[in-house]
């Protein structure tokens, strides 16, 4: 990319400087030689979104653009060896993830036919399933779509109203659709392509419902055409996401042989015999699906390069693109005004804290499913990671895109400078795989539970002593004693106090402690329900959004300790040094967003909250002169970018106007202004 000119920032000549290409490999993260190949790859215009294309003709090209990520050999890593796989499960999302830069149609429609459907066989199947379908699939001769969702029951999947009945009389499994709202909906390669799926149906066998299992199920047959019973319907034109062929399918009596259950937790006899490894059905099912948690951990890392992307272009188009004349009589540059680096740089850093943050959970994802550290607790944590921090990574890039495509005014909303279409695109991450208020929900179940595990078989003088002291807590931040000390010590130099009293260890402290804080007052509030489940249904939607927020902090308490260890991790001053402040930029604005809880609850003066925003002003200030560099750092290369205004074009459009009033100027032939004429007539 074109360097962009250094605008009149009054810097130190110490200022630090950070060494990008370490920064970049620091987000690349563990599987960075994974995501360069990907990234070397399409940069093939063949892999591009071609946004002259219709609904049509899109379809057809991510078609195409899978049968050439099948060339590549881009789509084996995570699948067994003695397939032509890798088992290489980090570095199968990681670079999956990088296709969303080319066209989040391809890297959704990827994900559709070997993250859902593929591993729907792989993880729920046995060997048999293995040998006979998993070729077709790899190779993409079997294109099929994954059957969970239904326009009923959507995230509720143990709700699911289709069935698979088993009739003994002919070893096959019934499947049936038995009113609208169970019709399997907005599935990908469902209206077109596909021409089998995996579908999530209740099992009933001998009169017996044993929950949701997957079945293989043929859509069509060797002519082409779809098999009997089979209904088909395309959804048409969404918001986005145009290059799928999303659509609905409904069976009536729809009969497949029993092998075709994926057996590897339930399976059923020639007798109709029901057997499982697992005996708790609750447990089983989500075991079933926690082996296709991979859709969540791959939303999350795409939606973090999302946003970096839109970042690169909204900030290199900001230290180019010039408006209204400054003191010196000469037109500002767009990222030296203070509310554009507040629009921006506090994103920046969010990014930064999610990239991290997925890095760390990428490698858990691994870890659990190459079986090195696979263990129920390693899965529920896995589980628990993907529900909270798949939310805030996608709802942030809807926000992070739309401001960026703002902040680029009219340029910005041109189709040709992605913004629009990646924030058109990315727009259903936040529902699917997972509503994000469903899946925080889960994430503060998990926190209630965890909370009331420490006072299990505990006597009741241990259960007196915390009572005590969560009695006392509340004095003394209730009684502001501590808001009062801050206040004293704050007298007459507030800023210099935050900057020196909300560092690392004081964020870190503020910010779990509000986690923590929020838990306990929750758990106490439901606490008087005990085992009356009608008045604990009233508490708990009486403090579901209570508790939904306190999924949300600790999801952000997790990609700011994520971030912290990455900080920590270099071994540069300079470059350390900026991150810091970047760190700080992440953490400082969280608190900034719940001041009044801060201030509420005693953790912070009203001195100190004042002072918090105007020391965020002054780290977008300190950071402006690297935004650049932190932008660069993401390692996008023009064909990656492919925005105009990103491309230098600006600059050149800046330097081409500022040397005609230049030569203007020194030609004596410049018109003088009436304003200069009366200025001096005064005179």
């Amino acid at each position: 990319m074109v360097d962009a000119v250094r605008t009149s920032q009054k810097t130190e000549d110490k200022s630090p400087q950070i060494d990008v290409p370490r920064v970049t490999d620091l987000l690349l993260g563990t599987w960075a030689d994974t995501r360069r190949t990907a990234r070397e790859m399409i940069k093939d215009p063949a892999f591009w979104r071609d946004d002259s294309l219709g609904k049509d003709e899109h379809r057809e090209r991510v078609l195409s653009q899978l049968h050439l990520l099948v060339q590549n050999s881009a789509v084996h890593r995570a699948f067994p060896k003695e397939f032509g796989g890798e088992e290489n499960n980090g570095a199968n999302i990681a670079g999956f993830e990088e296709l969303v830069a080319a066209d989040p149609s391809l890297q959704i429609k990827a994900g559709v036919q070997w993250g859902l459907f593929g591993s729907a066989v792989l993880q729920l199947g046995t060997q048999e399933h293995h040998d006979k379908w998993l070729p077709g699939i790899m190779d993409l001769s079997i294109p099929g779509a994954f059957a969970m969702t239904e326009i009923g029951h959507g995230s509720d999947v143990a709700a699911a109203a289709t069935t698979a009945t088993f009739d003994p009389e002919t070893d096959e499994f019934v499947i049936n659709t038995p009113f609208r709202a169970a019709t399997k909906e907005y599935l990908g390669n469902a209206a077109l392509h596909g021409v089998a799926a995996t579908v999530f149906a209740q099992l009933i066998t001998n009169g017996v419902n044993h929950g949701v299992h997957c079945f293989y199920v043929p859509l069509r047959g060797e002519d082409g055409n779809d098999l009997p019973g089979i209904s088909r319907e395309d959804d048409g034109l969404k918001g986005g996401l145009n290059g799928i062929d999303n659509g609905r399918l409904a069976f009536d009596n729809v009969r497949v042989p029993r092998t075709n259950l994926l057996n590897k937790y339930g399976d059923v006899d020639e007798n109709g015999v029901y057997t499982s490894p697992i005996d708790n059905p609750g447990r089983r099912f989500f075991t079933m699906l926690g082996t296709l948690v991979q859709g969540r951990v791959s939303l999350d890392g795409a939606a973090s390069w999302g946003s970096a992307l839109g970042l690169y272009i909204a900030i290199t188009y900001a230290t180019q693109r010039r408006q209204f004349d400054g003191a010196d009589g000469q037109e500002v540059v767009l990222l030296d005004y203070g509310k554009h680096q507040r629009r921006l740089l506090p994103r920046l850093a969010t990014t930064y804290a999610q990239i991290f943050a997925h890095d760390e959970f990428l490698q858990k994802f691994d870890g659990v499913f190459s079986g090195r550290t696979d263990t129920p607790d390693d899965r529920e944590d896995l589980e628990t990671l993907a529900a909270a921090l798949k939310p805030l990574s996608t709802w942030h890039a809807l926000d992070t895109l739309q401001e960026a495509r703002e902040a680029c005014g009219g340029s910005g909303y041109m189709f040709e400078n992605r913004l629009v279409g990646l924030r058109q695109d990315l727009d259903i991450y936040v529902t699917f795989e997972g509503d994000n208020n469903i899946l925080l929900q889960l994430v503060g179940k998990r926190l209630l539970t965890d909370f009331a595990s420490q006072f299990k078989d505990k006597d009741a003088a241990a259960l007196a002593k915390y009572a005590v002291g969560q009695t006392a807590g509340k004095v003394f931040h209730g009684a502001g004693l501590r808001r009062f000390g801050q206040a004293i010590a704050d007298f007459g130099q507030v800023a210099r106090s935050v900057e020196n009293g909300l560092r690392a260890e004081q964020q870190h402290e503020l910010l779990a402690d509000r986690v923590q804080q929020m838990v306990a007052d929750i758990a106490g509030r439901l606490r008087p329900a005990g085992k009356d489940r009608v008045l604990g249904e009233k508490l708990f939607n009486e403090n579901q959004a209570d508790l939904i927020e306190a999924a949300r902090a600790h999801g952000e308490l997790l990609q700011w300790e994520a971030f912290t260890d990455a900080v920590n991790s270099i071994p540069d001053e300079g470059t350390r040094q900026v991150l810091t402040w970047l760190r700080d930029l992440f953490g400082l604005q969280l608190i900034e967003k719940h001041l009044a809880w801060h201030i509420i609850n005693g953790r912070l003066s009203t001195q100190r909250a004042a002072a918090v925003s105007s020391y965020i002003d002054r780290l977008c200030l300190r950071l402006r002169p690297h935004a650049l560099d932190l932008v660069n750092a993401f390692g996008y290369e023009p064909e990656h970018v492919r925005a105009p205004i990103a491309s230098g074009i600006e600059q050149q459009r800046q330097d081409e106007a500022r040397a005609y009033y230049a030569e203007l100027a020194a030609s004596g032939n410049a018109p003088v202004s009436e304003k200069a004429l009366k200025k001096a007539a005064k005179k």
